[in-house]
């Protein structure tokens, strides 16, 4: 059983050592570890200081392509190194690697595909307000979205099967934490949480520059990853808010006519007409978009038998 654990970097020459050297050497039931880096274009000395550090693997991306495409990079590489389970931490030694054996323990007893480190947001005295709430409210919206209870969905420290990182698909530039957990749901794979520790955090966040920033992103990836998954769904409830909408002021203008008072609220009829066309249009869009979204899964059945055969270990 091999586990590699993956560090995307990014201008991270500073903290990685640090982070490296807390990895653990040895796991019960794992086999052998290796380390691998994904250098995202950093302009400092990242991957000299993984050389030094002795990591095992050292990937460098051309140019900065950002968090997301970063840790496909790595599920890649580690897939290509053989990997039968793939951890993923940050570089700046946020979550404690003395929870790494505890994060791959439900892969190896078979309970889970994909485990995410709990941090209890909610609760972290060092997270501000703000910030805590919107985990909170993400966590609750993915939730939704996934069809899974989760508690922290914004956690990049996690654990996943080798089966599951061939069928993991990234299409964010953001970040890949909200849209492989919706995709994980998805695909109905077990999914499982485990409380973790945090350490003292030591430099402030790249990836939400600010809470408008944050949010937009977030947002965006969401209504994007839902609507792919389960785009009927979407558009069903799209369509049916504009179709109730559209009767309710057709009963009214009806009211209004009856009443002897239908003259004067026209406006009533021809917005509910219009409202009542749109919402059928767009029921007819979705049965469209599902029949569609067959289609893609074909495409990835069809992605993840060619990254199994070209991945396979010999």
């Amino acid at each position: 059983m091999k586990l590699i654990i993956q560090i995307p970097c990014f201008n991270e020459a500073k903290f990685l050592p640090e982070t490296v050297k807390l990895l653990p050497k040895q796991i019960p039931g794992i086999d052998c570890i290796e380390v691998l880096t994904i250098d995202d274009g950093s302009n400092d000395d990242t991957a000299d200081a993984a050389r030094k550090a002795g990591v095992n693997h050292i990937v460098i991306l051309p140019h900065h392509v950002g968090l997301a495409q970063a840790f496909a990079s790595g599920l890649d590489a580690s897939l290509r190194l053989g990997a039968d389970i793939i951890v993923n931490i940050d570089a700046d030694n946020q979550y404690p690697a003395s929870d790494i054996p505890k994060l791959v323990q439900p892969i190896l007893r078979g309970d889970a595909e994909l485990v995410i480190g709990d941090r209890g947001v909610v609760k972290l005295e060092h997270f501000p307000v703000h910030k805590r709430l919107l985990q909170r409210l993400g966590s609750k919206v993915v939730s939704q979205a996934a069809g899974l209870d989760v508690p922290d969905a914004t956690s990049g420290f996690r654990a996943l099967t080798r089966e599951l990182a061939l069928r993991t698909n990234v299409l964010s530039t953001y970040s890949y934490t909200l849209e492989t957990l919706i995709q994980a749901g998805a695909q109905h794979a077990k999914v499982a949480f485990v409380p973790i520790e945090t350490n003292p955090k030591t430099r402030p966040s790249r990836l939400m520059n600010s809470i408008s920033n944050y949010l937009l992103h977030s947002t965006v990836t969401i209504m994007r990853s839902f609507t792919l998954y389960q785009p009927l769904r979407v558009f069903s409830i799209i369509s049916l808010v504009l179709i109730l909408s559209g009767t309710a002021l057709g009963i009214r203008f009806l009211v209004y006519y009856f009443s002897g008072m239908g003259s004067g609220n026209i406006q009533s009829l021809l917005l509910a007409a219009i409202l009542l066309i749109i919402g059928f249009q767009t029921f007819l869009i979705g049965i469209v978009t599902d029949l569609i979204s067959f289609n893609r899964k074909i495409l990835e059945e069809v992605l993840y038998r060619l990254r199994r055969s070209e991945n396979d270990p010999k």
